[in-house]
C-alpha cells in the first residue's frame, strides 16, 4: 500500500472480482483490515458498473469470472484509470494466462490461495525479481497428470462423469485416480 501516499482518513478503494461468495468475504474482510475500503464484484459486468462510478486504486481480478475472462477486466479497469494497481488471480496458473495479463497491465498475477499480505506485497511490485529462484526439475509425468485432472474436475464443478467424458477416460478409472494423494512434484 506505500505504492500511493493517502491522507491518514482516507482508504484506498480496493475492488475485489471473485465469483467465490466465501473467498471473496474472507479475503475482503482480510483487505479491510489492512486499510482498504474493499468493494466486492462477483463478474465482469458488476465490476464495470462499480468501477465506472468510482475507478479504484487497487483491484483484485479473478482470472476466470461466470460472465467472461477477468483479462478483459484489466483493460477495463486501466481505461478508466491508468494508474489503478491490478493483480490477477487464479485457481489454475498458466504461463500464457499470466504473459498476457501482464501484457494488459496488471501489476502482478498470483495462484490461489492468497493472503491480504500476498496481495499487499504484489500491489507494490513494479518490476521484475532478477534473484527469483528458478526451478530446473520439472513436474513428474504424474505430476502433471494429477494437476491437469484437478482442473478439468474444476472447470466440470466437481462432477466426476463429467470430468471423465472430457478426459475421454472411463469413469471408474477416474474415480481411482482421484482418490489417491497429490504426487510430489
Amino acid at each position: 500500500m506505500d505504492a500511493r501516499v493517502h491522507d491518514r482518513n482516507e482508504r484506498p478503494a480496493l475492488l475485489l472480482v471473485d465469483d467465490d461468495d466465501v473467498y471473496s468475504a474472507v479475503l475482503g474482510r482480510a483487505l479491510a483490515r489492512r486499510g482498504f475500503d474493499v468493494r466486492i464484484a462477483r463478474g465482469v459486468s458488476e465490476a464495470v458498473i462499480l468501477a465506472t462510478c468510482s475507478p479504484p486504486e487497487y483491484a483484485v481480478v479473478d482470472l476466470k469470472l461466470p460472465d467472461g475472462s477477468g483479462l478483459k477486466l484489466v483493460s477495463k479497469l486501466l481505461s478508466l484509470d491508468a494508474q489503478t494497481r491490478i493483480v490477477v488471480l487464479t485457481g489454475h496458473g498458466s504461463i500464457p494466462s499470466a504473459v498476457e495479463a501482464i501484457k494488459l497491465g496488471a501489476t502482478y498475477y498470483l495462484v490461489k490461495p492468497v493472503t491480504a499480505g500476498d496481495l499487499v506485497v504484489a500491489f507494490d511490485r513494479d518490476g521484475g525479481d532478477e534473484e527469483f529462484p528458478i526451478n530446473d526439475q520439472p513436474m513428474s509425468i504424474s505430476r502433471v497428470e494429477w494437476e491437469h485432472i484437478h482442473h478439468v474436475l474444476r472447470d466440470n464443478d466437481g462432477n466426476v462423469s463429467a470430468t471423465a467424458r472430457a478426459l475421454s477416460m472411463h469413469r471408474r478409472t477416474l474415480q481411482r485416480k482421484l482418490a489417491k494423494h497429490p504426487v510430489r512434484s
